[in-house]
């Protein structure tokens, strides 16, 4: 039995402005498809498609982080809903109370929740300003011994620059976290690379798009990239 984390962008789950039932449908119906064979899920998503707070100048950076957590919060109760009406049970963490919305984060329950085949989501990244989502699947997937972490993208893999400027750009199958943090590609925040080297968390980068990507993705038949430690 394994034990992942899976990153969701949130544009990844809108179009024109609101949530794409039928994208967030067929990520459930990979996510039921690898629950009820065994496979133990952590999905974080993040909240783009609400509120890009670092590119606010207008206000204070906490509470623009803020903000930005609660739009992760409202991304990951929307999903599960989704999720619920697809067969799979959910629960939702976040770090601070959210009244009866969410469950307080405990690494125990969460844990609990994932091994009775439950779909968790964490929301709220970290619940302090400064760290991204990112920064948080690879804090909660240290936390939960999770065995790697799945980025779906709008982008298959990791390239040697951006390939919506740079024709040229080479992708690659397969990069150290080291040579990613080094070469400053940008697959996650710095934060979250150098927790997931330390952590020895390996990540597997793939397009959101392709059919069945999750599926492929975890089962090793995938055409993305993958990022060793």
């Amino acid at each position: 039995m394994s034990r992942i984390l899976l990153k969701l962008s949130g544009e990844a789950l809108s179009k024109d402005g609101k949530y794409d039932d039928g994208v967030i449908k067929g990520i459930a119906a990979q996510v039921k498809n690898l629950t009820e064979n065994g496979t133990e899920i952590g999905i974080v998503i993040g909240g783009g498609n609400y509120w890009r707070g670092r590119s606010s100048e207008n206000i204070d950076r906490t509470k623009a982080d803020q903000i930005g957590m609660l739009a992760t919060v409202m991304n990951c109760i929307y999903v599960s809903e989704i999720f619920r009406l697809s067969g799979i049970d959910t629960e939702i963490f976040t770090p601070f109370a959210c009244s009866s919305f969410t469950n307080l984060f405990s690494k125990d329950e969460a844990l609990k929740a994932m091994k009775a085949g439950k779909a968790v989501f964490f929301a709220g990244g970290t619940g302090h300003p400064f760290f991204s989502t990112d920064t948080g699947v690879v804090l909660r997937a240290a936390e939960t011994g999770a065995d790697a972490i799945y980025l779906a993208k709008a982008v298959d893999g990791v390239y040697d620059s951006d390939p919506k400027t740079n024709p040229d750009a080479v992708k690659y199958d397969e990069i150290s976290i080291d040579d990613v943090i080094s070469g400053n590609l940008q697959v996650v925040d710095m934060t979250a690379s150098i927790l997931a080297r330390d952590r020895k968390i390996p990540m597997f980068v793939f397009d959101l798009t392709e059919k069945d990507s999750i599926i492929k993705a975890v089962s090793g038949d995938f055409s993305g990239t993958k990022i060793t430690v």
